[in-house]
């Protein structure tokens, strides 16, 4: 390896410094700290805790290291927090609508007329969007009403604009 240059204070080089490669320049200035690979220091006790931050040189995994204060641990899930809601499940929204002249498009029935409910459902990132004849049994899939949905707090805005545009009461 080459030389490299080392720096002082305010990024300015240091006069005639070659890099320390042994650590032992660190481990003086700090009062007799470990060396950065986890053996005693001259005179002093055993490195503390992990040393590898989640890497190794081997390629053997290291444990799974806690950084306490930093809200995170390494290599690991974190929790989830005391009292945080589970994941969203399915959810849905209705509305009682009527169709507009030329009704509502289905998959499974075609065009669908007169007093409708609209329900927006919402399950496994998606939002899809069903029509049924008032207090009837069958729900009918309204054509071109599925989508991707990243944020489940986002299906009122979504069923709001499906009534918003699917309820013409006045034709």
């Amino acid at each position: 390896m080459g030389e490299q240059a080392v720096t002082g204070a305010g990024g300015t080089p240091a006069p005639e410094r070659t890099p320390d490669a042994t650590g032992e320049d660190a481990a003086a200035s700090a009062g007799g700290a470990a060396p950065a690979d986890g053996t005693a220091a001259p005179g002093g006790p055993a490195a503390p805790g992990p040393t590898s931050a989640g890497m190794t040189a081997d390629g053997t995994p290291a444990a799974p290291a806690d950084v306490s204060g930093a809200g995170m641990s390494a290599d690991a899930t974190p929790p989830a927090p005391a009292g945080a809601p589970a994941a969203p499940g399915p959810q849905e929204r209705t509305s009682d609508i009527t169709a507009g002249p030329g009704g509502v498009m289905t998959d499974e029935a075609g065009v669908v007329t007169g007093d409708l409910t609209l329900r927006t459902e919402y399950a496994d990132g998606q939002v899809t969007l069903r029509v049924q004849y008032k207090d009837a049994d069958e729900w009918y899939a309204v054509t071109g009403g599925r989508a991707p949905l990243a944020d489940p707090a986002a299906l009122d805005a979504v069923h709001t604009v499906a009534v918003a545009l699917l309820n013409r009461p006045e034709g």
